[in-house]
């Protein structure tokens, strides 16, 4: 089934962000890279919002934002009302936050993990589904 992703990352997440975009590509999945397009210093901000407002306005079904430490863009996406960003290190964090939590937005940290991990990550995010049930009360209560 083909998605439609945002994807955006800082200087320190540019590595990773070009091979996840080219990784969801071949899977068939519609991607809509919200930059960086270098590793010259720019703010995780000026990425992690307008990924979060994709994703918020259902212009895209799923985000993934990525920094040096996965910090920076998770804060920023969940000032988003409608945003549930996880930050994420390994895949079943990934998995437990889709299950559980039903997250929209993948945060990587690039530093913190190797490619292979990070690809895994994506793969389960993108494929495990919300298990609602007791979690759809727990997931009521987090917009203020």
């Amino acid at each position: 089934m083909s998605l439609k992703i945002a994807l955006g990352a800082d200087h320190a997440g540019f590595g990773y962000k070009e091979k996840i975009l080219a990784f969801l590509r071949r899977e068939g999945h519609i991607v809509k890279d919200f930059g960086t397009h270098s590793a010259d210093s720019i703010d995780y901000a000026d990425f992690a919002h307008p990924v979060a407002t994709s994703v918020e306005s259902h212009e895209s079904d799923f985000g993934i934002l990525i920094c040096g430490s996965g910090n920076g863009v998770a804060m920023t996406a969940n000032k988003h009302q409608q945003i549930r960003a996880a930050l994420c290190w390994k895949e079943e964090l990934a998995a437990l936050a889709r299950q559980h939590n039903n997250a929209n937005v993948l945060c990587m940290p690039e530093r913190f993990v190797d490619y292979e991990e990070a690809e895994k990550m994506v793969k389960a995010f993108l494929s495990v589904k919300f298990e609602g049930g007791r979690h759809e009360r727990r997931v009521g209560k987090i917009s203020c």
